[in-house]
């Protein structure tokens, strides 16, 4: 017989596989790194291609791009707000760009709300979207936790790293991984990490609080293959937040 915890794991898996819709963050720096990978937006798209029984909402980061005006905007005297709404023009851009790759299955026109975004997955099985409109304090992650909050689905988080860590890893060698945290403990350290335009945290403080206020069962990963063992309900190395 399984014990409490099991069976809450178990019943997790059980609806998780039975998920027709997910939500998905594409961060800037995995369609732009240095350079447009194609190679990866194609393996990107196989992955989803893969899951035809599924539908999917991609919201497009900004990334280095994005930063790199922002940036500009910022040495040069602009408020945090037009900062913001450089990033959200070139969240639009890669949204747009990553539709024309997925051609008919995807939607010609972006949406900037997510009444749209909902009427799109009608007749779209892919919708890509930016940033819905200009919110003070809030990234792209912040709108795809909204999004997955409002079509009542899960959400995966696709950025840099393989998952949440203790602390930054890329600073601090004995940064530990953390595979599976609480909504709130999560919302925790999340909303303690300093907002900036174009941050790089794994998500930000306005997303981590909505998915504790949804109660939005959410995973941040690094790989296609963990987002492929995910929708298969199979283990998967990343984060999920919200299990336990």
């Amino acid at each position: 017989m399984l014990g409490s915890s099991a069976l809450v794991e178990e019943k997790m898996k059980k609806k998780i596989e039975n998920r027709k819709m997910w939500v998905i963050s594409l961060g800037g720096s995995r369609i732009v790194p240095d350079d447009v990978d194609d190679k990866f937006l194609l393996k990107f798209k196989r992955l989803l291609d893969s899951h035809s029984g599924k539908r999917f909402v991609v919201v497009c980061g900004g990334g280095s791009t994005a930063r790199k005006y922002m940036g500009a905007l910022r040495k040069l005297g602009k408020r945090t707000k037009a900062q913001s709404m450089e990033g959200i023009a070139v969240t639009r851009l890669h949204a747009g760009f990553m539709a024309r790759i997925f051609g008919r299955e995807a939607n010609e026109d972006l949406p900037l709300n997510m009444e749209k975004v909902k009427s799109l997955l009608k007749k779209n099985r892919i919708v890509f979207c930016g940033a819905l409109r200009y919110q003070d304090r809030n990234t792209s992650d912040g709108t795809a936790a909204k999004l997955a909050g409002f079509l009542g689905c899960p959400f995966i988080n696709l950025t840099n790293v393989r998952g949440l860590y203790s602390s930054n890893p890329k600073t601090n060698k004995k940064a530990k991984f953390i595979s599976s945290i609480s909504w709130e403990k999560f919302y925790g350290i999340a909303s303690k990490v300093k907002f900036e335009a174009g941050q790089h945290f794994v998500l930000d403080g306005a997303a981590a609080r909505v998915i504790r206020d949804k109660k939005v069962v959410t995973y941040i990963v690094g790989s296609l293959k963990s987002i492929d063992d995910i929708l298969k309900v199979k283990g998967f190395v990343g984060t999920v937040v919200g299990w336990k």
